[in-house]
């Protein structure tokens, strides 16, 4: 389940790029080529760790540099916790440092808060998923970290299955459909069998006609805690129910208590907040 490591080192080749483009002028200016440094990870909060192969590939494209991890992805560790050593040149570790320590916090921020979500609704059929609110580029290692935090990944991009959103049922409205229901099954019938089928719904009303067009979830969007208890009874089974919008750590377990199948959180990667580790050097 992890990153492919050839998509990882892409990725991190392209950051240190874009950070040191023609080298770190700081450290050859001030550091003999040979300086040896030993440092260490340390978490300046509690979280889970996610990043460690990313962390260790910055590290080790810059130079002669080995990093030895303590913590391992998806893996809970306290404030004040050393979750890897490092130990290289001074030049390599330093040029590095804030690759390195850029991706780690903000997948290990991500992860995080994925597991908060996941408690928050733990002993319910809901199962926390991701969205594409990703940052581009990053979309691979945020649905990682979202693994890592105990969640699960919705559809990957828009190639992956048939996700017909409110948008898309209101230009079929606008180009002179009569029958939502039929338009629908006449689309889905030109489709592969293996094709997964969501449509969006915003009201009640709309669900009985979705369904009768053979989808295989349905995402109830926007509802309140009242309307998805009537939504979920309404499907009665006919597939699988989503709930979108407006999904808070506050809300997420009433959410969960309504019977969804799935509750898709944007906030997981859109809104995170990295979590704050630092490299720290050691002092003879």
């Amino acid at each position: 389940m992890k990153p492919d490591p050839q998509a990882v080192g892409a990725l991190v080749r392209m950051a240190l790029l874009e950070d040191a483009p023609w080298g770190d002028l700081t450290s050859q200016l001030l550091l003999p080529p040979d300086l040896q440094v030993s440092a260490q990870l340390v978490a300046r909060e509690d979280g889970i760790l996610c990043g460690e192969d990313i962390f260790t590939a910055a590290m080790s494209m810059t130079g002669p540099v080995t990093t030895e991890f303590a913590i391992h992805d998806a893996e809970r560790f306290a404030k004040g916790a050393v979750l890897a050593n490092v130990r290289g040149t001074a030049r390599a570790v330093f040029q590095a440092e804030r690759v390195a320590l850029n991706f780690v916090q903000r997948l290990s921020g991500i992860a995080t808060v994925t597991a908060q979500f996941v408690a928050e609704t733990s002993g319910t059929n809901a199962r926390i998923v991701d969205t594409r609110k990703t940052t581009p580029g990053l979309r691979l290692l945020e649905r990682y970290a979202v693994r890592c935090g105990g969640g699960f990944n919705h559809r990957f991009s828009l190639s992956d299955a048939v996700m017909a959103k409110d948008n898309h049922l209101a230009a079929l409205t606008k180009n002179g459909t009569k029958n939502l229901t039929d338009e629908l099954r006449s689309a889905f019938a030109r489709l592969p069998h293996t094709a997964h089928i969501e449509v969006e719904v915003d009201r009640l009303d709309q669900i009985d006609e979705v369904i009768a067009a053979g989808v295989d979830t349905i995402m109830l969007d926007n509802f309140t805690i009242d309307e998805l208890r009537k939504g979920v009874r309404q499907v009665a089974g006919r597939a699988l129910v989503e709930a979108s919008g407006r999904v808070r750590l506050d809300r997420v377990r009433e959410m969960a208590s309504t019977g969804v199948d799935i509750i898709s959180v944007g906030e997981l990667t859109h809104r995170v907040r990295s979590l704050d580790l630092g490299l720290d050097i050691e002092s003879d």
